[in-house]
């Protein structure tokens, strides 16, 4: 028996390995290894089982992984399980919370969640490592045979309902309606599930089986799914107020932001999404040619869409990537490790540099961009330094393609008036803390509320709306 003490001063937190670089910019497949039997097992053992459920309600400020988990998962028992060898008991832990942990495991921000909240994630050995354990012990149980609760075993009750949109929010609404024995519509206006996590993040980061799988658990289960179905007029919807006992909205923000520059609309010109969906088109072979081969290429913005474009755009043959961001690396919002596999990949990296004018042939093809140099001023009202222009410093960088990737905003569909869904300011479906809109029998969450924002958030939202319904169903689970 191996003496737990002080495990997590003894053994360093270990992340899962990674392919070399040369090998893995020839091919879509993920970049991390999963974890062991052996990496799982010494990682679980530096879990110290911090006591947060016994300080909740007590004054003062507590972090921990728990609470740094939009979803509240019951991190420490399934690690626990998994030290013990119990994955049966870790993987239903594991699930009971969270409606697909093996994703969220991959996709995640950990080291701001729940990572960042470990106790000892401050001490030189580092937090553990719960993403790359939480994938480890599901893919472990699917290998044993054992499948998610999809209320299987649940009577079925006399309730419908209608969830638009199978991105993380609707697939997680989806899920706890199922197991509260509901009977589930789903409506995608895409020809695969999944929405941004099918066509939003690569490949490379999550393979598009392991999404897949769940939505063939949850048709097993009963779900209903139409794919090509568009939900964008007021008959639709009207029609689906008399047919369904509950509907949930579940859309995302599905509008990319531009950058208000001159010639914008040039050919060559692309939002950061039609080349995501193009390359994962192609991985699933929907069709073989790549626009962006042989090209010298540009991606503006410095979020997590703008490092997947960089690395998508390697992959995709280009002659030359390069990321071209407004500020210093320090403030990039995007994840830190996907910079870091960005330059291993080749990626140039232009900072302090903003965008102006597209440049243009007598087609409108782009054939180069024209940028500034900036620098940072003085902090503003909310402590965040200003960005200012240096007068004079404007440079052309040749290329044939420029991504924007800088974010998504959210579409305000006509029929909300219909339907008497109120919005906020920016489009953004207002909600209570039960997820319910102002229309008493639609209730929404995800980016659609939000505005764009995490997966887990989104599937925290999907959750406590189904909970939500249930209640109102007189469901308890």
């Amino acid at each position: 028996m191996i003496n737990k003490k002080k495990e997590y001063l003894k053994i360093k937190k270990e992340t899962p390995r990674k392919r070399d670089a040369k090998e893995r910019v020839v091919d879509f497949n993920p970049t991390y290894y999963l974890f062991s039997k052996d990496e799982a097992d010494t990682q679980s053992l530096r879990c110290i089982k911090c006591p947060v459920d016994h300080l909740k309600g007590l004054d003062g400020e507590f972090d921990f992984c728990r609470t740094g988990c939009p979803l509240s998962n019951k991190i420490p028992l399934w690690i626990e399980e998994v030290r013990k060898g119990n994955i049966k008991r870790a993987f239903e832990l594991s699930n009971e919370t969270s409606p697909f942990p093996e994703i969220l495991g991959m996709v995640c921000p950990h080291d701001i969640l729940c990572q960042g909240g470990c106790t000892i994630a401050k001490t030189e050995t580092g937090s553990v490592t719960i993403g790359a354990i939480e994938v480890y012990l599901n893919e472990q149980a699917f290998k044993m045979g054992l499948i998610p609760d999809y209320g299987q075993q649940r009577k079925k009750v006399n309730k419908k309902v209608a969830v638009i949109g199978s991105g993380p929010s609707g697939m997680s609404c989806a899920t706890f309606l199922l197991r509260g024995g509901v009977e589930v519509d789903m409506f995608e206006k895409s020809d695969r599930p999944g929405g941004l996590l099918t066509y939003g993040i690569p490949n490379f980061k999550i393979k598009k089986d392991v999404i897949l799988r769940r939505f063939g658990w949850m048709q097993e289960a009963g779900m209903n799914l139409f794919l090509n179905t568009n939900i964008d007029k007021s008959e639709q919807l009207k029609q689906m107020i008399e047919e369904y006992d509950a509907i949930f909205i579940g859309l995302g923000a599905p509008s990319s932001r531009g950058a208000r520059m001159k010639n914008e609309d040039a050919h060559g010109v692309y939002h950061v999404m039609d080349i995501l969906k193009h390359a994962q088109k192609r991985v699933f072979e929907d069709f073989y040619e790549s626009i962006l081969e042989n090209k010298h290429v540009v991606v503006i913005g410095g979020g997590d869409s703008a490092m997947d474009a960089v690395r998508t755009s390697v992959r995709m043959k280009a002659k030359s990537v390069r990321c071209v961001y407004r500020r210093d690396e320090a403030n990039m919002p995007g994840s830190k490790k996907e910079v870091i596999n960005a330059k291993e990949e080749g990626v140039i990296f232009e900072f302090y540099t903003a965008p102006k004018e597209v440049i243009i042939d007598k087609g409108r093809h782009a054939k180069g961009l024209i940028c500034q140099k900036t620098e940072l001023g003085e902090p503003d009202s909310s402590g965040r330094r200003k960005l200012n222009v240096i007068e004079n410093s404007d440079f052309e960088i040749e290329c044939d393609v420029i991504i924007l990737a800088l974010g998504f905003d959210n579409v305000e569909f006509p029929w909300y008036d219909d339907m008497q869904i109120n919005t906020g300011k920016w489009g953004d479906i207002i909600v209570d803390k039960n997820k319910r809109t102002s229309n008493k029998r639609v209730f929404a969450g995800g980016d659609a509320v939000r505005g764009a924002d995490l997966a887990v958030t989104a599937a925290a939202d999907g959750r406590e709306a189904a909970l939500s319904i249930l209640n109102d169903f007189g469901i308890t689970l």
